[in-house]
């Protein structure tokens, strides 16, 4: 998604609130005499005493495969890389709101950012605001991140920092990484000061931003690595010099975060590397000029593209004690060694051909899988394939129908055998790619080197140990509620042979057994970087 943004402001006040969980129905009032903007949500409470980890993932929709094609395309054409006055923005706009009407709700909060950017002639402020309320009847936590920041910036709405902080605190207790990163920081003051926005809740500060790194949000590692250096009581409070312990936690945190995509991360280990403001209390092991260079080089890239991930770091600048591998010096060759890999892509099914045109069109890059959505309405609610739902003794293949478009009548028995003419009910249906079943992470052109498919294909369980040095790529079924955190390519490995895998609880911090994630061999070149 496009950058999170948010502002600093002073509270005039705070009080303790009770935590009531107000439901998405609460803003679906008769005639939206409610909108969901102005939804009566709980006070922001910096002082509540415990935090659990809700994941986002598990409670957004489903995505459309072709509305992800279209939203990844609409993210490439906005690349840094080309200059802000040569790119398409009719397209990416075009591109967006295609997926964006297939309910994939990424591309609904970027079409929103596009519209308060002016991208659109026809739209601005109030139609971001409406697509975002749209979200928020989705039950989408980035929804209720998203605004408290229009309310933090009187973004469409009349600015009010109180209702910013409430929604902040929703989507947090949904989940949102964001939110979670934000709000974490916040509390991490020895004790409050509310004149500055910033208070003293260290114990669920720490797991707040546990919670959002967990979930890859790589900002939240650089604020946790303060509160890990530092030894600390039960409450939070400061008790005692950093050990080496505490150090090398620290130092793992940040080199994670850089895997994540923290430039911050990346600067940090640079100066530590090479020259640490505190000889005396340095948390690396030594001075290596060498590793500076390195996070050095990471954090430039990742301050001109922020979309960067590098989980392959340990390929190219693992952590001490272990021994830099050779590099020969290039930029290039650095960022390729540590970025995500992926094998070609899975050739379409070309059965599926005879449903490309009029009224199906569907692509033969794609299939159909029933999403449990009906609809007894006269047409469709929103554009997507739909289908007669199953019992009403109809074989009709899904059809596209756009918003609005009426849905068809057929001749049908009713349960005494009757025929009749009129309305069924329609079940929506998603796309998914024909791949096979392939484990294939999707990314942004350009933020993924695709590599051959290794022969032999190996996989293995999480309890085993590595077989083969190389990248390795966790997945989880299809269906899995969290595998739209897992089945991603910054979730990959370099591993060395006889090595450990990664374990979710232990490792990603993630509620996940072991049992459910299976980890592929995905590159097992070794590159030439003397």
């Amino acid at each position: 998604m496009k950058g999170h943004q948010k502002y600093f402001f002073y509270l005039p006040f705070f009080s303790l609130a009770v935590l009531l969980i107000i439901s998405l129905i609460a803003c679906k009032m008769p005639n939206d005499k409610v909108l969901p903007r102005n939804q009566s949500l709980p006070l922001f409470n910096p002082h509540i005493v415990d935090f659990i980890c809700e994941i986002e993932a598990s409670k957004v929709p489903p995505i459309d495969a072709q509305a992800e094609d279209w939203f990844l395309e609409a993210r490439a054409l906005e690349d840094p890389e080309i200059f802000v006055e040569d790119r398409d923005y009719k397209k990416i706009v075009d591109l967006t709101r295609q997926a964006a009407e297939r309910l994939h709700w990424k591309a609904m909060l970027n079409l929103a950012s596009l519209y308060v950017e002016g991208r659109d002639p026809l739209y601005g402020n109030e139609e971001a605001v409406q697509l975002v309320e749209k979200a928020l009847r989705l039950g989408i936590p980035a929804a209720y991140d998203r605004m408290g920041t229009y309310y933090a910036n009187g973004t469409g709405v009349n600015g009010d920092t109180t209702r910013a902080y409430a929604f902040w605190q929703k989507a947090a207790q949904m989940g949102n990484p964001q939110a979670l990163g934000f709000l974490g920081e916040k509390l991490t003051a020895g004790e409050d000061h509310p004149s500055i926005g910033m208070w003293g809740n260290i114990p669920v500060a720490t797991k707040m931003l546990e919670c959002a790194l967990a979930q890859g949000y790589g900002q939240a590692a650089f604020d946790l690595h303060y509160l890990y250096v530092v030894l600390r009581s039960s409450d939070g409070t400061a008790n005692g010099d950093s050990t080496p312990e505490a150090k090398a936690r620290a130092l793992e945190v940040l080199h994670e975060g850089v895997k994540f995509g923290c430039e911050d991360c990346a600067n940090a280990l640079q100066i530590e590397f090479d020259h640490p403001f505190d000889l005396s209390n340095m948390f690396t092991p030594y001075i290596d000029k060498a590793r500076g260079v390195r996070y050095g080089m990471l954090g430039d890239a990742l301050g001109f593209n922020p979309n960067r991930r590098f989980p392959n770091l340990d390929k190219i600048l693992p952590l001490p004690p272990a021994d830099l591998p050779p590099w020969d010096g290039q930029r290039k060759s650095l960022l390729e060694a540590a970025m995500g890999v992926r094998p070609p892509p899975a050739a379409p099914n070309p059965g599926a051909a005879s449903l490309s045109k009029e009224p199906y069109f569907l692509p033969a890059d794609y299939g159909l899988r029933p999403a449990g959505l009906h609809s007894d309405g006269p047409a469709a609610p929103f554009s997507a394939y739909w289908q007669p739902a199953a019992g009403q003794g109809l074989t009709e293949p899904a059809r596209l129908l756009r918003k609005g478009e009426a849905f068809r009548h057929f001749s049908v028995l009713d349960a005494a055998g009757n025929s009749r003419y009129g309305p069924v009910t329609w079940e929506q249906c998603l796309t998914l790619r024909h791949n096979h079943g392939a484990v294939q992470p999707r990314a942004v052109h350009g933020l993924l080197r695709e590599v051959a498919r290794p022969e032999p294909w190996l996989s293995c369980t999480c309890g085993e140990t590595c077989p083969v040095s190389g990248v390795w790529q966790p997945w989880v079924s299809a269906d899995h509620p969290l595998q739209a955190i897992v089945n991603q390519y910054w979730r990959q490995a370099w591993l060395t042979q006889g090595a450990p895998f990664p374990r979710p609880r232990r490792d990603w911090l993630l509620d996940l057994p072991d049992g459910e994630v299976t980890w592929h061999l995905m590159d097992a070149s070794i590159p030439d970087l003397g």
